[in-house]
């Protein structure tokens, strides 16, 4: 089957078993970050019931989201406040695009500062998946996410456009600006195919007014794809 003929139910599916592959990773007495996201969903699900029934104990869990935090306290887990005192054991988290490199697209949930803050002070970081979000390059299949203060953001559309980018501001369900956890806009910038990540990351970090962007790159530790053959579970290449 081709990555369009996977029926809504059968994606769910891929996104569960992946989530719950990954949860064997967890450990009792580990602090364990929590993604945002439909994928994310299931691992939280999923941590909750163990730690519900006695085969995980002694956990915390930090919350990328305030929604994934509700759902999280919610379900009675014991939560790491969000001035995040402690270092991240491991961290499960979904992506909207991976590449052969498990560089990544992140933010189609509009959590990705918080989401990148996490990884990035997570000792590991596994990233869980169906297997239509792998890619090629990044950028053939997904916008890039930028997230920008709300003061002046019209000159970063411009600065983004200016880098080649087609930026489209991302709307609330009822046509309103979609505000993320900080307040902040994003502005959904389509690259196309990506040639050189680093530079354009470079580009976007460089630049005021802009508050993070949602290339993740070199912060995947661990990838676990879903699909039709099964789970495959891909580590990170690391230079000794």
């Amino acid at each position: 089957m081709t990555p369009a003929a996977f029926s809504p139910d059968t994606l769910a599916r891929f996104k569960q078993e992946a989530a719950e592959y990954a949860v064997q990773f967890i450990r009792s007495g580990m602090t364990i970050g929590l993604g945002t996201g439909s994928t994310a969903a299931f691992a939280v699900r999923r941590i909750a019931r163990l730690y519900a029934n006695g085969g995980l104990c002694d956990i915390a869990v930090f919350a990328t989201s305030r929604g994934v935090w509700r759902e999280a306290e919610g379900l009675g887990l014991p939560m790491v406040s969000e001035e995040l005192p402690r270092e991240i054991d491991v961290t499960i988290d979904g992506a909207d695009e991976v590449d052969p490199r498990l560089n990544l697209i992140k933010g189609g949930g509009g959590a990705l500062l918080r989401e990148k803050i996490a990884a990035q002070a997570s000792r590991r970081e596994i990233i869980i998946v169906d297997e239509v979000k792998m890619s090629p390059v990044l950028g053939t299949r997904w916008p890039v996410p930028v997230e920008v203060m709300p003061f002046g953001w019209r000159s970063q559309e411009r600065y983004l456009f200016s880098l080649g980018a087609e930026p489209v501001l991302r709307t609330a369900s009822g046509g309103a600006p979609f505000r993320t956890d900080q307040g902040n806009l994003i502005l959904d910038c389509g690259f196309g195919p990506i040639a050189n990540l680093e530079e354009l990351a470079q580009k976007l970090e460089s630049r005021a007014g802009i508050v993070d962007h949602g290339l993740f790159l070199n912060l995947a530790s661990d990838l676990i794809v879903a699909g039709p053959g099964g789970i495959k579970h891909v580590k990170a290449v690391t230079s000794e």
